[in-house]
């Protein structure tokens, strides 16, 4: 594997993991999770810098349902990530706190909450989407392919799913996205594994469901050309 393919690789593990860690707000306290915070945005940054390529070829080429989706999806992901950003200038109490802000944080925490669980599942379907070539880059490591593999990974994938939907709807999720719940709830005397396990079962739903819509969309993109 090359290197800026090991190294796309990193960042997009170390993003998922810093993700994690930011859901966990309560659970973590609010000095970490302003810190990792904006690790996971230099991280985003990184992110870009390694697919300029793609950036660079916004404005180039013919655009296919698949690349519609895929562009479509990384706009709404860069807005929840400066709407994440800006927010978090106005209720910062750490590593924005020496800036000259008074005011806005009711607005501030309604959008930085918004924006966190939104950026949540947009995430995770951004990494659905791209799912293919993330496998297929861990798959060089792998010499002879194998269809009992194959078949094992996606029972697994679908398992994987069905809890996450539990996930998501237990640990009401929903409520947030949509405003139903303007103030989170954490078991302080939960276990973090579980709530870790939990909150990476819904990515991994997300995930399965951005796979998916892909594999549908290309699939409809192909009957078309027939």
């Amino acid at each position: 594997m090359k290197p800026k393919a090991i190294a796309k690789l990193c960042a997009d593990l170390a993003m998922t993991v810093l993700l994690m860690l930011l859901m966990a707000f309560e659970l973590i306290g609010r000095a970490a999770h302003e810190w990792i915070g904006a690790g996971m945005f230099v991280l985003f940054i990184l992110h870009h810098v390694l697919n300029r390529s793609w950036s660079k070829s916004l404005f180039r080429g013919k655009y296919t349902p698949i690349r519609v989706l895929q562009t479509v999806l990384a706009a709404l992901v860069l807005i929840v990530m400066l709407c994440s950003l800006v927010s978090a200038l106005f209720i910062s109490r750490e590593v924005f706190a020496f800036l000259p802000i008074s005011g806005g944080r009711g607005m501030g925490r309604t959008i930085h909450l918004l924006a966190a669980y939104w950026g949540f599942v947009l995430l995770s379907l951004h990494l659905g989407i791209h799912w293919n070539g993330t496998m297929g880059m861990a798959g060089r490591l792998v010499k002879k392919p194998s269809r009992a593999r194959r078949i094992v990974l996606r029972v697994i994938g679908g398992g994987i799913a069905l809890y996450g939907l539990y996930a998501f709807i237990s640990r009401g999720i929903p409520g947030y996205l949509f405003m139903q719940n303007q103030f989170v709830f954490f078991d302080f005397d939960e276990p973090l594994v579980l709530f870790f396990l939990d909150y990476l079962a819904a990515m991994g739903l997300f995930v399965w469901a951005g796979h998916y819509l892909a594999k549908a969309v290309r699939q409809l993109q192909m009957r078309k050309k027939k």
